[in-house]
C-alpha cells in the first residue's frame, strides 16, 4: 500500500469532523443577509438595504504572541475573541459596522477538541459584535508547527454610510478625548510580556487574569453614540504615541491627563517586574483605555451618560490643543512629533 496523506501528517477525517462539529457554534451568528452556510467554497452575504449609499470597511489582524500564554494557560476560547475584536474594533475606529468575519486557523496537528474551543470563542466574539461568522480555514501543517501549536488570523468586512465615515469629519482645538476601559493588554505587547515571564517572575492571581482576559469589543456601545463622536482611536500596537496622530491633524497635539482614569494593576505589575520606563510602557500598551472617542465639548457629558447607559465606564481623559499651546504638569502630550510628559 502507498504512502497517504495521513500518514504524511493531515488528517483529513479530523477536519471533516471539526466542521460538523463547529456548525451550530458557526450559524449561530448568522443574520438574515447571509446567504450561505459554512461547507461552501466561498461566503455569499446581501448588502442590507437599510444602506443608501454603503461603503465596504475590511481590515485584518491576528492574535501574535498571546497565543504561546493561550497554550501554556489553556485560554483557547478567550483568544477567538482576541481575533475578532482586534479586527472589528479597527472596523468600528472608521465608523463601520462589523458584517461579516472570515478565520484562519493553522496547526501542526489538528485537535479537533481544542480547535472547536477556538472557534467557539471566535462565534461567540462574532455574536459580541453584531457580525456574522461567513466561513474560515482550517490548515494541517506538519512539520511546519509542532503538534501542539497553532495560529490564527482574522478578517473583517464591515459597511458604513458614505456620509457617516468618522474619518471625514473635522476636528478642532478643544475636542474632548473620552476613554473607554480596557481590562488588561488587550492582544498588544505580548513579546515584552512573555520575556519578563520568562525571567521567573510569576504575577499574581488578578495580574495574570488580566494578561489573559480577552480584548474587550467596543461595537454595540459605540455604534449606538455614533451620532456625538467625530473620531475613534482603537490603542492597539504602539500603545498611545503611534495610534492617537493617525485620527487628528498634524496641526493639533493630544494631551492627557495622567491619573484620569484607573489603570489596571498588570500595568503596574509589568512596569515592576520588568524594570519598563513609564514612557515604554505608554508606547507599547493601551495601559487601561482600549479605545478613544473624539467628540466636541459641547457633547462631552452626552456621550459619557449615553456610554454610561450601554454599561461602558468610560472618562474624560484629554483634549486637543494647538501646537503651541503650554501644558501645566502632570499630563501626557502626544503629536504627529512624538511623545512626552508635561
Amino acid at each position: 500500500m502507498g504512502l497517504t496523506y495521513k500518514q504524511a501528517g493531515v488528517n483529513v477525517s479530523a477536519g471533516n469532523q471539526l466542521v460538523e462539529r463547529i456548525k451550530p457554534h458557526v450559524t449561530a451568528t448568522h443574520h438574515s443577509h447571509m446567504l450561505s452556510n459554512i461547507g461552501g467554497f466561498a461566503g455569499l452575504a446581501d448588502i442590507p438595504k437599510s444602506y443608501k449609499n454603503p461603503i465596504l470597511v475590511f481590515g485584518t489582524d491576528g492574535v501574535g504572541s498571546k497565543l504561546e500564554l493561550a497554550m501554556q494557560y489553556d485560554q483557547h476560547e478567550h483568544v477567538g475573541q482576541d481575533l475578532v475584536a482586534m479586527c472589528v474594533n479597527d472596523i468600528l475606529a472608521t465608523g463601520g459596522e462589523p458584517f461579516v468575519f472570515l478565520d484562519y486557523f493553522a496547526t501542526g496537528k489538528l485537535d479537533v477538541d481544542l480547535a472547536e474551543r477556538v472557534i467557539k470563542g471566535i462565534a461567540h466574539a462574532c455574536q459580541l459584535a453584531g457580525c456574522a461568522l461567513g466561513g474560515g480555514e482550517t490548515a494541517e501543517m506538519p512539520g511546519f508547527y509542532s503538534d501542539s501549536q497553532y495560529d490564527l488570523a482574522g478578517f473583517a468586512i464591515g459597511l458604513a454610510e458614505r456620509d457617516e465615515l468618522l474619518t471625514h469629519k473635522t476636528l478642532t482645538e478643544t475636542d474632548v478625548l473620552i476613554g473607554l476601559p480596557s481590562v488588561g493588554p488587550h492582544s498588544n505587547g505580548y513579546s515584552l510580556i512573555r520575556r519578563i515571564l520568562a525571567n521567573g517572575n510569576e504575577p499574581p492571581t488578578e495580574v495574570l487574569e488580566q494578561i489573559l482576559a480577552p480584548t474587550e469589543i467596543y461595537v454595540k456601545p459605540v455604534l449606538a453614540c455614533r451620532e456625538l463622536i467625530k473620531r475613534a482611536c482603537h490603542i492597539t500596537g504602539g500603545g498611545f504615541e503611534d495610534n492617537l496622530p493617525r485620527v487628528f491633524p498634524p496641526q493639533l497635539k493630544a494631551s492627557i491627563e495622567l491619573g484620569s482614569w484607573k489603570v489596571p494593576v498588570c500595568f503596574e505589575w509589568i512596569q515592576k517586574a520588568g524594570n519598563v520606563e513609564t514612557e515604554e510602557m505608554f508606547r507599547t500598551f493601551n495601559q487601561g483605555i482600549g479605545m478613544i472617542l473624539i467628540c466636541d465639548s459641547a457633547n462631552a457629558n452626552s456621550l459619557l451618560d449615553k456610554l454610561q447607559s450601554e454599561n461602558v465606564s468610560a472618562v474624560q481623559v484629554g483634549e486637543l490643543q494647538p501646537m503651541d499651546h503650554e501644558f501645566e504638569s502632570g499630563r501626557l502630550i502626544v503629536s504627529h512629533e512624538g511623545m512626552y510628559f508635561s
